[in-house]
């Protein structure tokens, strides 16, 4: 064990465990951020992705020691119910979650997409989302909002 230091949504924060300790279980057990959900533990469902210095990672592997003294964001740093992100008021307007548990990974990885690329075509979102699985089939609905919050909002 050791005291490792992060920065998540903007909060400097202390965990005491073991530099291998996946990122995923610390943001889950030690720091109740809950929003980030562990699919298939594999790195290959994308349920798990947060930003680490602005680009999508999969949490569910990534010891923790090599995300210190990176800016750690999760879907909880995106914006919060009184101020949502333009993403997430988006999926909403889109009805693009069925079941929710995808969601937090995708709107994580589109808010990397929409930093670098204000206005990606459907082909760029589609490839941009290629990692992270959702067997509910809400693809289209998850490409219109992603398109919807690049406009301001437009349909």
């Amino acid at each position: 064990m050791s005291t490792v230091e992060l920065t998540i949504n903007g909060e400097s924060q202390r965990v005491e465990v073991s530099p291998e300790t996946p990122l995923l279980r610390v943001l889950r057990d030690h720091l109740d951020l809950t929003a980030t959900k562990e699919g298939c533990g594999l790195e290959q469902c994308g349920a798990c992705t947060v930003l680490v210095d602005g680009e999508a990672r999969m949490s569910c592997k990534l010891p923790v020691g090599e995300a210190a003294g990176a800016a750690i964001t999760t879907l909880e740093g995106l914006g919060t119910r009184e101020s949502p992100h333009p993403l997430q008021q988006a999926f909403i307007a889109e009805n693009a979650a069925q079941c929710g548990f995808c969601t937090s990974g995708i709107l994580v990885r589109a808010a990397a997409l929409l930093e670098r690329n204000p206005d990606p075509s459907d082909a760029e979102i589609r490839t941009a989302l290629r990692d992270n699985l959702c067997r509910c089939g809400a693809h289209n609905r998850v490409v219109r909002a992603i398109r919807r919050a690049a406009s301001g909002g437009a349909p």
